[in-house]
């Protein structure tokens, strides 16, 4: 039993890799989490987990090269599964290969998690969201990132993938965080997860290239995602009824 988030923004510095994380780490205190780099032309997966020096990873995968499992590394309680960062790989990178990854993964956990592109920009930026069971959407309470959120959403909709709920990320204290929830809960589909304060911690625990609840698991941000993740409902399904749907997933045109 398996089910497939894609945690999205549809805009860049939303923090949605730290999020990504965070919500595995706290997820795993109860599943089995394996967490997916699907941003396979701006990977950041690698650097938040310490990975920076893996041999092999899901470009190599993609490229054909190498089984997805020997891309997969045991991290902080987790599965994780990075991407490298050169041009090189990214340009050998066939995205169609993505499914075929993702498919041999949900076989063999529980909670599968895809840190998926900030934009919606090509066929590989939108594959992880077709391929998802739901998505959790990654905010800040500001328009421009709401608006891209909906988009997110939309797109998701037209392939029959559902909202797991909205995460408000690095949020100022002087900001109506409550106001703007409110609001945005009537144009999401999904519940407001939680809000997460802007944290120098996070700051911190990238550079040191640990998670964030490993690097300060007291810190309020830490203690945001933790809720997050609790009221993060998840909803299995049969792992072979998951792999076969993403195997079979349309790659779709960029809207």
């Amino acid at each position: 039993m398996v089910e497939v988030f894609a945690v999205a923004s549809g805009k860049g510095g939303t923090g949605k890799t730290t999020s990504t994380v965070a919500l595995g780490m706290a997820l795993a205190d109860r599943y089995d989490v394996t967490v997916v780099d699907a941003d396979t032309g701006m990977a950041n997966l690698l650097f938040h987990a310490g990975l920076s020096d893996a041999e092999t990873t899901l470009h190599d995968v993609l490229a054909g090269d190498r089984p997805i499992g020997e891309a997969t590394y045991d991290r902080f309680g987790m599965t994780v599964v990075p991407c490298g960062t050169s041009l090189d790989g990214f340009r050998d990178a066939d995205p169609k290969r993505l499914r075929e990854a993702v498919a041999t993964l949900a076989t063999d956990t529980d909670v599968l998690l895809l840190d998926s592109p900030p934009a919606l920009d090509s066929r590989a930026a939108v594959l992880p969201i077709v391929m998802a069971d739901r998505i959790v959407v990654v905010l800040q309470p500001t328009i421009p990132a709401i608006s891209d959120g909906l988009k997110v959403q939309e797109y998701a909709s037209s392939y029959g993938t559902g909202v797991a709920g909205v995460l408000f990320n690095k949020v100022r204290p002087d900001e109506d965080i409550e106001g703007i929830a409110e609001k945005t809960e009537r144009y999401f589909d999904g519940p407001t997860l939680a809000t997460v304060p802007e944290s120098e911690q996070a700051r911190e625990a990238r550079r040191a290239g640990r998670p964030l609840l490993a690097h300060a698991p007291e810190c309020d941000a830490a203690g945001a995602f933790r809720r997050a993740a609790d009221v993060l409902s998840v909803q299995p399904v049969p792992s072979e009824t998951v792999a076969d749907r993403v195997r079979s997933a349309v790659i779709p045109e960029p809207p």
